[in-house]
């Protein structure tokens, strides 16, 4: 579903990734890890067509972006949603309006069919509709907005694919618990291929069970939690040494708590 071959990317004589493969396979999901700075954010920008690369390729669902027309790379992002950090809510509007925003600018469906989608897209991502959809985002927790923003992706491109930029950042436990529940749960009822950008190293392991580390622009780790806790490469080992516990605890389970 999603591939990069031997991708290499930068700003003028800036690397920032350098000779990045890696495939994603349909319903698999994985978490990118890597200290701030080193491309993590790069990477769903390059898959979203936002950047291209100097060297190599990146291809979804088999069209790779290098080579496509706009149009066509237009339908490719039909087939991907995009949380970000801050949810990227429009604040002018309501919940409602943000949810259904892609149906009233994009379709022809009456404003009761897209009403009532908008409600169930909400009740989907464990909002009550009667409660939240009038409302503004800043009138909600940052919990409910990231389920905001899920929601709105889910219903504007029906994802094969969804891409989360650091989804938990700045979330009080519960609303993190939840945000991790409903990721595993589109990726497990919807079959749809995930891939989390997160700093939250202990809710990482909650959400997949394979992961790729990013180190100086370089892809340096590529595998199971079992073989990330027994990396022996020195920059994965001390990355993850705070971390170590936790990682110890979800593999010995044999789960990943936030299914639970």
């Amino acid at each position: 579903m999603i591939e990069l071959r031997n991708v290499t990317f930068g700003y003028d004589e800036r690397v920032i990734l350098e000779d990045i493969s890696f495939t994603i396979g349909e319903s698999e999901s994985a978490i990118i890890m890597g200290p701030s700075g080193s491309g993590k954010s790069t990477i769903l920008r390059l898959l979203l067509g936002l950047n291209y690369p100097q060297r190599g390729d990146v291809l979804i669902d088999g069209m790779n972006l290098n080579q496509i027309s706009d149009r066509d790379l237009e339908e490719v992002r039909k087939s991907i949603g995009m949380v970000f950090q801050d949810g990227a809510l429009f604040d002018s509007l309501t919940v409602g309006e943000n949810v259904g925003y892609y149906l009233f600018e994009h379709t022809k469906q009456s404003t009761e069919e897209i009403e009532t989608a908008v409600r169930e897209m909400l009740g989907f991502v464990g909002l009550d509709a009667d409660q939240v959809v009038d409302q503004l985002p800043e009138q909600l927790s940052g919990g409910m907005q990231r389920r905001v923003a899920i929601a709105r992706a889910l219903l504007a491109t029906n994802p094969k694919i969804m891409l989360y930029d650091e989804p938990t950042t700045g979330l009080d436990p519960q609303a993190t618990d939840l945000i991790l529940r409903l990721v595993n749960k589109l990726t497990e009822e919807k079959g749809i291929s995930t891939i989390v950008v997160t700093h939250q190293i202990s809710d990482a392991f909650f959400l997949a069970d394979r992961f790729l580390v990013i180190f100086g622009g370089r892809l340096i780790f590529d595998g199971t939690i079992a073989e990330l806790r027994d990396s022996d490469q020195p920059q994965v080992r001390a990355f993850l040494a705070p971390y170590r516990q936790s990682l110890e605890l979800v593999e010995s389970k044999g789960f990943r708590p936030a299914q639970q």
